[in-house]
Order: structure tokens, then C-alpha cells, then sequence
């Protein structure tokens, strides 16, 4: 058999002749720990390993992607842009240019808050780096009921019948008390009479927004989300307000003192507004996790023809046809994302993601 040449096909199979690479084209190149030089900016291995995540591959690549969009976000101002000719007046002003900047909205589910990602998620609105909030129910609960009671690490194998016994709930990893629950409901029944009072003494309209925003007041805690929220007048969403443990406290309530209303109503209109009304400014969403605050998010830029820029942090897959595993390519579909736009997901756990995208994005500014 000596002396015999390759058959033609394997050849042609497998010394396939490459195209010439893009100019521009990124090298893959990980960190090497034995570098000695310091990037820009300095700082230690873990920071330098963040910063070539961009250049790694697979979902740190992603990574890379989501703190450069973030970024993006950060950095804009009208500034940027070419002066339209239907502009008004006060926009023509250089120095209102470079004061207008890119309205962020911040979107994440509850487990996000009974996690560690709260005191990120905290610092955000602390420091009024975002402009809007929609999380769910557990999203404000978790966050009031962190105020009154310890939530703890536990384990995913803890088994539930066993917990129950001892009136333990748990989320994931981690175990609530029930006496927090309890707690929550002692703090929270005056807080709903009062509110009540007002609703028929000075007519106020209850909303879920103007709902949370209260209780951040009443809680008065600067662990608190909602209380940085309500403090720095951040609107915070929930349309799903009921569904969770605030449900389980305005349905005993409705017996004990009954006729509350929350008017949903004003609140779409309010966030869809918030977006509609965003203009000069462009607009971006941060949203971690899916369902509904994936959803509404998407759906108030919807009302101005897309979002500028987008961030989704989550582990959903698309194959079912779920909104939170849907990509941001499908949301430029319903125009939801701008076909400009160049949007990001990555897909991993938001409490070992978004921390450290904090971490390259806002916190260096």
C-alpha cells in the first residue's frame, strides 16, 4: 500500500480551501494568568479576566457583548446625534445635548431578590442608575420582607415535606421562615387600612406603582430597594402585584377591612408613557429573567417603535415558543428592539452574570 495517494474526495472533503478572514475579525484569546502587563485601567486577575471575557468565545463572549450594550447605554447623549431639522429650540443647545442621556429600564424577576442580586440590583437604584423598575410580586415582597426577617442558604436536595413541618419555605438554595411571612403581614395590615382611609376620605387612586411606592416609604429602610426607589422617585411596575404573598395580605384584607382598589389601568398607561414620552432620548432595557417583566418592558418600547438598546440575562430556551426564551431577534419582530438596534443575550444564571456585569458597567462610572 506503500506509495498510494489520498483518494481525491477525502482530500476535497477535508482540505477544504478557507476564505480569506473579514478585516476586523477578533482574534479568540483568553486570559493568560502568567501575563504580566496591566490592562488600561489596571487592576487584578479577575478583573482583567472580565475584560477578555469579550474575546473568549461561547457565553463569555456574550458576556463581553452585554457590558459593552450596557455601556452603550451609559455613555449616550443627545450630544451624539446629528441635529434634526424639526427639533425644537431648547434642543439645539449644546450644553442640554450632552445633559440628556439614555433612559434605562431595569427589569428582573423575585428570585433575583431573595438572592445576594438584590444588593446590585440596590445599588442601582440608590445611585439613580436607572430610570424605570418592573420586577414581579416576589420582587417587592421579598425586598420588604428582607427588611423584617433573614432570609438563609439552605439546599436545592432539603426536602419540602420535611420543611414544611417546620415551617420552612424554600426558594432554590435558599430558606425563608414562615414567621417572616407573619411579620410581613403585621407591618402591612396598617399600611393597607391607611391606605385605604385615604382612598375614601381624599379619593386617592390606588395603583400597583403608587402601591409600592408607599410601602418603600413605610418601610423606611436603606436595605430596601423599594425605599431607594420611592426615595430617588423611580417608578417600580408590577402588574402581577397579586401574585404572591402582597396578594395573599390584600385577600385577608378585602375580609377585614374590605373595599381597596388598585387600578391597573393608570399604570399601563403611566410605563407605556414613560417610554412613549422618552424621545429625545434613546431608550434601553436591562432585563434579567423572563415572564412578566421580560414582557413588559419589551412591550412599553413596543409603543415607540423599539428599544435602542437591549441586554436579557437568562437560562430559557426559544423552542417552546416562551416569551422568556424568546431571543431579541424575535422581539425586533413585533418591534419591540429597533432593527438597528444591536442586542444581546446571554444566557447563564443572573446571579453569577449580572453582578459582574454591574462591575464593568455602572460601577466604573
Amino acid at each position: 500500500m506503500e506509495g498510494c495517494e489520498v483518494p481525491e474526495l477525502a482530500a476535497d472533503a477535508v482540505l477544504v480551501k478557507s476564505v480569506e478572514m473579514p478585516k476586523g475579525a477578533k482574534t479568540v484569546l483568553g486570559y493568560d494568568f502568567e501575563e504580566t502587563t496591566t490592562t488600561e485601567e489596571g487592576g487584578d486577575h479577575a478583573t482583567r479576566v472580565l475584560e477578555r471575557m469579550l474575546y473568549t468565545g461561547f457565553q463569555a463572549t456574550s458576556f463581553g457583548q452585554a457590558a459593552e450594550e450596557i455601556n452603550k447605554m451609559i455613555r449616550w447623549r443627545l450630544s451624539d446625534e446629528a441635529v434634526g431639522k424639526d427639533e425644537p429650540e431648547e434642543h439645539l443647545d449644546p450644553e442640554f445635548r450632552k445633559g440628556v442621556k439614555c433612559k434605562i429600564f431595569l427589569g428582573y424577576t423575585s428570585n433575583l431578590i431573595s438572592s445576594g442580586v438584590r444588593e446590585s440590583i440596590k445599588y442601582l437604584v440608590k445611585n439613580k442608575m436607572v430610570d424605570c423598575v418592573v420586577t414581579t410580586a416576589g420582587g417587592i415582597e421579598e425586598d420588604l420582607i428582607k427588611c423584617l426577617g433573614k432570609t438563609y442558604l439552605g439546599d436545592f436536595a432539603l426536602k419540602g415535606t420535611e420543611l414544611r413541618s417546620q415551617g420552612l419555605n424554600r426558594i432554590g438554595n435558599l430558606l425563608v421562615p414562615n414567621d417572616n411571612y407573619c411579620s410581613f403581614e403585621d407591618w402591612i395590615m396598617p399600611v393597607l387600612d391607611a391606605m385605604l382611609e385615604e382612598q375614601k376620605k381624599d379619593g386617592v387612586l390606588w395603583t400597583p406603582s403608587r402601591v409600592i411606592a408607599r410601602l418603600g416609604k413605610e418601610i423606611n429602610n436603606e436595605e430596601s430597594v423599594c425605599y431607594w426607589a420611592w426615595k430617588n422617585s423611580i417608578p417600580m411596575y408590577c402588574p402581577a402585584l397579586t401574585d404572591g404573598s402582597i396578594g395573599d395580605m390584600l385577600y385577608f384584607h378585602s375580609y377585614k377591612n374590605p373595599g381597596l382598589v388598585v387600578d391597573l389601568v393608570q399604570d399601563i398607561r403611566s410605563i407605556n408613557t414613560e417610554a412613549v414620552k422618552a424621545a429625545p432620548r434613546k431608550t434601553g432595557m436591562i432585563i434579567l429573567g423572563g415572564g412578566v417583566c421580560k414582557h413588559h418592558i419589551c412591550n412599553a418600547n413596543l409603543m415607540r417603535n423599539g428599544a435602542d438598546y437591549a441586554v436579557y440575562v437568562n437560562t430559557a430556551q426559544e423552542f417552546d415558543g416562551s416569551d422568556s426564551g424568546a431571543r431579541p431577534d424575535e422581539a425586533k419582530s413585533w418591534g419591540k428592539i429597533k432593527q438597528n438596534a444591536k442586542p444581546v443575550k446571554v444566557y447563564g444564571d443572573a446571579t453569577i452574570i449580572f453582578p459582574l456585569l454591574v462591575s464593568q458597567t455602572f460601577a466604573k462610572r
